[in-house]
């Protein structure tokens, strides 16, 4: 019987790797919603877009047996909404949101790893005097309590970074604050983070060390990590630079971060759906500590397992969202190590060309399991980029896969300079130009 499995904002990319997944010929991949609703923009008009899928899935004249979720905000947030109306397996939206807001999801981790976590402080950005009132000096994080990305969050050194950050949250936060208080009101909250609405900011101090997260999931209350992936920063210490699976953090390092994540997801009640955690170990004292938790698989990590343990590691959220325990793969791909490149412009400009179809495809000929996907056009200012990072702009994602290490970097250095991007400089936005010169 073929099984009809519907994903939220399934893309071309993403349609591709779910056909190499087990038992794929078993199942009827269906998008539920435009992919440039939820992915190609900066605005999410929460209520429609529900109705929207919630009138597709009503429209549908057969039985649907699973409804999945890769991505983040808005994505992460509607579909528990969904899945309960239509009887499919997810996480309860309340346990979603202990991951998802940020302050509340702080509040539970220090229940139970306190020690692990940053001080933090939640404020309203529009309130007269609001650095006043944060109580830890400079250097701090500054985001919303609910990101999609990195968008909206700024390393704060002084009181100029925290006005213009401010300025900058001030002007845009209603992109996220307007849906997300939607998907709140949809959910039975406790007074104290009822309190706490779309629109607040979170300060955290600043964490540092090697960063890595944990792909895992939890199957009938049984959590379960299954991969570590590596996320190599650029030297401003903000913007990614790649993300590279299998982990070369110590095993012991490693096993210690599992232990973490299994008793905070546990904790907070998550249960029936894929999640990362993303954490850093300071190698200096030792210390471990956790960023935050995503509700999702990472969509940027699937090719790596891809390549390095032969499936895409979607096929864990579809077991799950069909009820069934995964039984996933373990190194047996074409590649000993794989990585997400992000190859990035740290000034705003206008971009003159691109690398042609052709261009690409000669260079995917060249290296075997190479995807370049250029996430710009000629005649795009790179500032109207959606969901970008506060400090540069990722114009291409390169995904590689290679025997070692040393031949990965050096095949991306080459394909990095072959791939011929050119720019025209402008007058960037003032604030922004500012924080892409400091970062």
């Amino acid at each position: 019987m073929i099984r009809n499995i519907f994903f939220i904002g399934l893309n071309q990319l993403n349609r591709q790797r779910l056909h190499n997944i087990r038992d794929a010929e078993s199942y009827c991949f269906h998008g539920l919603l435009d992919p440039a609703a939820v992915l190609e923009t900066e605005h999410f008009p929460m209520e429609k877009l529900i109705e929207t899928a919630r009138a597709q899935l009503k429209a549908f004249e057969g039985p649907i047996d699973a409804i999945v979720a890769y991505m983040d905000f808005p994505v992460s947030t509607m579909w528990p909404i969904l899945c309960r109306e239509f009887g499919t397996p997810s996480p309860s939206l309340e346990s979603l949101l202990k991951c998802e807001h940020k302050y509340w999801s702080r509040l539970e981790q220090k229940q139970v790893v306190a020690e692990h976590i940053p001080d933090f402080f939640a404020f309203d950005p529009f309130e007269a005097s609001p650095l006043a009132r944060i109580p830890f000096n400079f250097p701090f994080w500054l985001k919303p309590i609910k990101s999609s990305g990195s968008r909206l969050g700024f390393r704060i050194n002084n009181k100029t970074d925290f006005d213009e950050a401010l300025r900058i949250l001030r002007e845009n936060i209603g992109l996220i604050s307007e849906p997300f208080n939607y998907v709140l009101n949809q959910a039975e909250l406790p007074p104290d983070i009822a309190k706490v609405e779309g629109h607040y900011c979170l300060a955290e101090q600043i964490i540092e060390g090697r960063q890595c997260t944990l792909e895992g999931y939890v199957f009938q209350g049984q959590p379960r990590i299954y991969g570590v992936v590596d996320s190599i920063r650029h030297r401003n210490h903000v913007s990614f630079l790649r993300y590279q699976y299998p982990s070369r953090l110590p095993v012991e390092v490693r096993r210690r971060m599992v232990r973490l994540a299994k008793r905070v997801i546990k904790h907070v009640g998550f249960d029936n759906s894929a999640f990362n955690m993303e954490f850093y170990w300071n190698q200096k004292n030792d210390h471990i500590w956790l960023l935050e938790i995503n509700t999702r698989l990472s969509e940027s990590h699937c090719d790596l397992f891809e390549k390095v343990d032969g499936r895409s590691n979607q096929e864990i959220a579809v077991d799950i969202a069909l009820g069934r325990k995964p039984d996933f793969p373990r190194r047996q791909g074409r590649f000993k190590v794989a990585a997400k490149f992000f190859h990035r412009r740290f000034e705003d400009a206008e971009v003159v060309r691109v690398p042609s179809a052709t261009e690409i495809a000669a260079l995917e000929a060249r290296y075997p399991g190479l995807i370049i996907a250029p996430q710009v056009q000629p005649e795009m200012r790179l500032s109207d980029l959606p969901e970008q990072d506060s400090y540069s702009f990722a114009v291409a994602h390169i995904f590689l896969g290679a025997p070692s290490q040393k031949q990965l970097l050096r095949d991306y250095r080459r394909i990095r300079r072959a791939l011929g991007f050119e720019y025209r400089p402008i007058a960037s936005r003032q604030a922004e130009t500012s924080f892409l010169r400091t970062g």
